[in-house]
């Protein structure tokens, strides 16, 4: 027990040691960068976007700094040649790495309990500060239990859109209402109709009715029965979908609600469904990392090809992260099973490494 204190108090320092290391280099990168991107604000400002920014940069790349603490740690105890009395006291190297794997294992979980609501938030209020200094409006899109919202805007006023339900591309509306108000405010149409498709430059409305709210004072006596009628709007369907907000936007503790809302909506929250596995998943490919990098590491320094050991530990590890976001981006398409896509590289990762480690060890 002595012996796994002792190595897991190393291992997390170690680990805490490059990561503030990272945070130091990312926050100085980044001053730069905003500093170029934004020459007209004040200092305090830059820091303030700064400040948003560092949470989700080093989120990113905690699986690199997983594998420099594991590379780190191992060199170290080759070099003091306490892995050589570890296993002169008949211990193997699965039981030397129990402290390692434990520690990477409670990162996973405190990253993804406590660190990515965090992260959440700050990257949301960083992507609307940017979008407010660059002068773009807030999302077009809200979700409610009654359904779904929009709103469209042009010169000559504004039009609010309500849909029961939509397809899962967000092409197609179904009964919907759209209120039209001029640059005061003021109501000018309302119009309903069963089924609303957006096509270029347009909405295709079908069995619609129609009020003019500002032309009469009965409108309900001047409302039109049309079989079509069209709407000219400037929205896309890729800005409708970007309205929804990156998974990243959102906390890991409200995804399942969000994506429950969505499904009732009517839309497909695949993308959010794989990426709240992929989040769940997190603490176990960490944990292959540390397996990984280990296998390449634990030998006596004195050993050749050292630095080609280290080498491939590192490179290994960037496979499996690619590996890993490329399951990922099959997963949203729909090409393989949404729980395929989030733990399959994890759990493959993981058996790879505990394989490597028993070649490596025991021949």
């Amino acid at each position: 027990m002595i012996l796994h204190l002792y190595f897991a108090r190393k291992f997390f320092w170690t680990f805490a040691l490059i990561a503030f290391v990272f945070v130091v280099i990312l926050a100085f990168v980044d001053v730069a960068d905003e500093v170029q991107d934004w020459p007209e604000l004040p200092f305090s400002s830059i820091l303030g976007i700064v400040a948003l920014k560092i949470p989700s940069a080093n989120y990113e790349i905690l699986p690199l700094v997983m594998i420099l603490a594991t590379v780190a740690l191992f060199l170290r105890l080759a070099r003091s040649s306490e892995l050589v009395v570890v296993r002169a006291t008949g211990r193997s190297a699965l039981r030397a790495l129990v402290a390692p794997v434990t520690v990477a294992a409670l990162i996973g979980v405190i990253t993804i309990t406590v660190f990515n609501p965090i992260v959440a938030a700050t990257s949301k209020r960083y992507a609307d500060l940017v979008a407010g200094y660059r002068g773009g409006g807030s999302n077009v899109l809200a979700i409610a239990s009654e359904g779904l919202w929009l709103r469209q805007g042009n010169e000559t006023g504004q039009t609010v859109i309500h849909a029961i339900r939509a397809s899962s591309d967000v092409s197609i509306l179904f009964n919907t209402t759209f209120l039209s108000f001029d640059r005061n405010g003021m109501p000018l149409q309302r119009i309903i109709a069963e089924t609303a498709e957006l096509t270029q430059g347009q909405w295709m409305l079908k069995k619609v009715k129609l009020w003019e709210l500002s032309a009469t004072d009965n409108p309900e006596a001047a409302a039109q029965e049309l079989a079509e009628l069209t709407v000219p709007s400037a929205l896309t369907q890729d800005q409708i979908i970007d309205s929804f907000g990156k998974p990243e936007f959102i906390s890991l503790w409200d995804l399942p609600a969000f994506i429950g809302q969505l499904e009732e909506a009517g839309f497909s929250a695949r993308r959010y469904a794989v990426w709240y596995q992929m989040e769940l998943s997190r603490p176990l490919f960490l944990v292959a990392l540390v397996l990984i990098s280990a296998a390449f590491t634990m030998r006596h320094t004195r050993l050749s090809n050292t630095g080609i050991s280290v080498l491939i530990a590192v490179m290994l590890g960037f496979g499996l992260y690619y590996i890993r976001n490329f399951a990922q981006i099959l997963g949203e398409n729909g090409q393989i099973p949404i729980l395929l896509a989030g733990w399959a590289p994890p759990v493959a990762s993981v058996l790879l490494g505990i394989g490597i480690l028993l070649i490596m060890e025991d021949g």
